[in-house]
């Protein structure tokens, strides 16, 4: 191991560290621009010039190995000189438009110009200017601003997996853009305009809405898949104007997807704001004591197995827990959250979590998809899984459907019952499970779905059981797609036949009433016949045949506690007030037991917590991985030949608040606008 000095200080480093890292090490600042810590080096903005004893001149500190013996200086006159010119270089052609710029107020170039320039300028010769580039509805482009960093087109090509960004001409006239000037084709791409230092990428939905120090910043986590990505929610008043993606190594590192980065006009569009009352087959405004009322009266008389509730994928612990208990003072235990139709076990918690962890993908060795679209269905984890197959050896097998992942995949077919091949050991993914020393496979719920799903199940939970277990490494892993189906099925909410059997129910008159918790992703027609209590924040599905509307609050409204794709306990925290009369969903149901004579015995959600950490293992646990028990689940059964529907055909568009979005829907139209032109169907 190297050992060096910097500044006087001795250090000693890991073999590959570079000399700008052991700065870091002994807390000594180095400036820099094109150096990104998940990036590959690119050398090329020379910001982090330093000293070191006996070379000529400074050397680049991102793109030079810590070397035994090492003496370096950061803070020299020629260090100082030196970093002087660069940024003297990169201020040549930068446009004077800082207080137009939405990168003002947190701008590397001006924090780094304020700290190491010179304060002058003394090229008097004309700046040059760059054509705007097209990217897309989510990236605005100022090129004029532009210092060739390369970030951006470093991660598009290694963490996105989408190359479509390079660099045209040379010199004075190099120019950064997408091929063909166009969309840029990735889940991904709003992280760019983190990386990018400059402002020459910016985010087109927040141009000219707000600057940086208007806004109250909240640190929460994102609910638009199951992930539990880290963000930080920033607000001016009560309206959402940003979001932006927090460290967490172990989950999302520092990316986020675009549809959890530009969702957040759909948090104001088409909201339910007051209750409503269906009178005389329409919808009327009311007030809560009308719509308590109102439910109290459709409730009379009604037995408990006559009672149902459909839980949505967006829901929290707390709520969940809440009607849980007022479902059960009606005498109904008849609660289902897999509104797809998943055949996930909630008996045994390791039957439905994802025990290898999301940083565990980068120690596993193979990796077995089944019925799994991680690029559609968790982007973030998308990305780690491209990572470990990049620098980490990885190797990827799918059955499924064979679709573009951005990394090299080994495709065994569209079929389900291939998995009783690889059960028996005749299959060629048998031989690499079985060879590998921490391999992996990841159930998606679109093998889960449909009549064989707890067969399907019962089949992977065998071949993990014979091919993935290792000392302290559980291969087994399921991958949700909803933010709140683990935390559902921690709290047991399934129901026997599940929501087809509840539909089925309500159609056939079995069911005289049916609580949906944010439930729209189900075809609600079959509830026309049973009165309706829809409690949510969108005018979705979920309200179309709905008797009576109560309003809640979203993700960035309330607090609430959420369990991701691993079982890892997180807690979202209110970044801004629900509009108008909505209220928290769990203290909808705690007010509306008081009307029906049967109060839930909690009276704030600190006291709620209490009560569903007695029935839940760890849920005080917050942001903790806990070892699931390995168990039995799903159900032997044949698995018939057969394609497996992929489980998201609309990544833009998986639930109420990216459908009420104005952004997602022109992601849907470039998109679009891409099929017909490499179709042909454009005219």
């Amino acid at each position: 191991m190297p050992t060096l000095t910097i500044d006087g200080t001795e250090v000693t480093v890991e073999p590959g560290t570079t000399v700008l890292q052991a700065c870091e090490e002994v807390g000594v600042e180095v400036p820099r621009f094109c150096y990104h810590e998940r990036l590959s080096i690119a050398g090329n903005c020379r910001m982090c010039l330093v000293d070191m004893e006996k070379a000529p001149k400074p050397i680049a500190s991102c793109a030079m190995p810590a070397g035994d013996g090492m003496v370096i200086h950061t803070n020299t006159e020629r260090v100082k000189k030196a970093r002087e010119g660069v940024m003297e270089f990169l201020l040549i052609n930068h446009p004077l438009d800082c207080p137009i710029c939405d990168q003002g107020g947190e701008c590397d170039l001006q924090d780094q110009a304020m700290a190491f320039g010179r304060g002058h300028n003394r090229f008097d010769e004309n700046k040059r200017a760059v054509e705007d580039k097209e990217m897309g509805p989510l990236i605005s482009t100022t090129m004029t601003r532009c210092i060739h960093c390369m970030r951006c087109v470093r991660f598009s090509e290694e963490v996105a997996g989408v190359p479509d960004m390079g660099a045209l001409y040379r010199g004075e006239n190099m120019q950064i853009t997408t091929y063909l000037e166009k969309t840029l084709d990735s889940e991904m791409s709003g992280n760019v305009v983190d990386l990018c230092p400059v402002g020459a990428l910016t985010s087109k939905p927040y141009a000219f809405t707000a600057r940086s120090w208007e806004l109250k910043h909240t640190e929460t986590i994102d609910v638009m898949d199951a992930l539990g990505s880290n963000i930080r929610v920033d607000t001016r008043g009560a309206a959402v104007m940003r979001i932006l993606p927090r460290l967490h190594e172990d989950i999302n590192e520092e990316w986020i997807s675009d549809k959890t980065r530009y969702v957040f006009d759909g948090l104001k569009a088409r909201r339910i704001d007051t209750p409503y009352v269906r009178k005389s087959k329409k919808l009327t405004a009311a007030t809560w004591a009308e719509a308590f009322k109102a439910i109290k009266s459709k409730l009379k008389g009604v037995k408990g197995d006559e009672i149902a509730a459909i839980v949505g994928d967006q829901a929290d612990m707390e709520s969940m827990a809440a009607l849980k208990d007022l479902m059960a003072s009606l005498g109904s235990t008849r609660i289902e959250c897999r509104q797809d139709g998943s055949a996930a076990d909630a008996s045994v918690r390791s039957g439905y979590i994802m025990n290898s962890t999301i940083a565990g993908v980068e120690e596993a060795d193979y990796l077995l998809l089944v019925g799994a679209n991680p690029r559609l269905e968790a982007p973030v984890l998308n990305t780690r899984i491209r990572k470990a197959a990049r620098h980490f050896g990885l190797k990827v097998g799918n059955i499924g459907n064979a679709e573009d992942l951005t990394y090299r995949v080994a495709e065994y077919g569209d079929d389900a019952a291939i998995l009783k091949a690889v059960l028996d050991g005749s299959h060629e993914a048998s031989a690499a499970l079985k060879k590998a020393e921490k391999p992996m496979i990841l159930v998606g719920q679109a093998a889960l779905t449909g009549e064989q799903g707890a067969a399907v199940l019962k089949a992977a939970r065998d071949i993990a059981d014979k091919y993935c277990m290792r000392e302290g490494w559980n291969g087994f892993n399921m991958l949700h797609n909803a933010a709140g189906r683990v935390g559902g099925l921690d709290l047991g909410l399934t129901a026997e036949g599940g929501v087809d059997g509840i539909l089925d129910d309500a159609e056939a008159g079995k069911l005289k009433t049916v609580f949906l918790l944010g439930a729209d992703e189900i075809d609600t027609s079959g509830l026309k016949g049973a009165t309706v209590v829809y409690v949510g924040t969108h005018g979705d599905e979920g309200v179309k045949n709905a008797d009576i509307i109560l309003p809640s609050a979203a993700y960035t409204e309330k607090f609430g506690t959420y369990a991701n794709t691993e079982g890892r306990f997180q807690r979202t925290s209110k970044a801004a007030f629900a509009p108008g009369e909505a209220r928290e969903d769990w203290s909808i149901f705690r007010a509306l037991s008081d009307v029906l004579g049967s109060t839930l015995p909690y009276d704030n959600i600190t006291q709620l917590r209490a009560r569903i950490a007695k029935d839940v293992p760890g849920f005080e646990n917050i942001d903790v991985i806990q070892v699931a028990e390995w168990g039995d689940f799903g159900k032997q059964g044949d698995i018939a030949s057969g394609g497996i529907a992929p489980a998201i055909e609309n990544f833009y568009h998986t639930n109420p608040i990216a459908r009420a979005s104005q952004i997602m829907a022109d992601c849907i139209d470039a998109r679009g606008g891409l099929v017909e032109e490499a179709t042909g169907t454009n005219g």
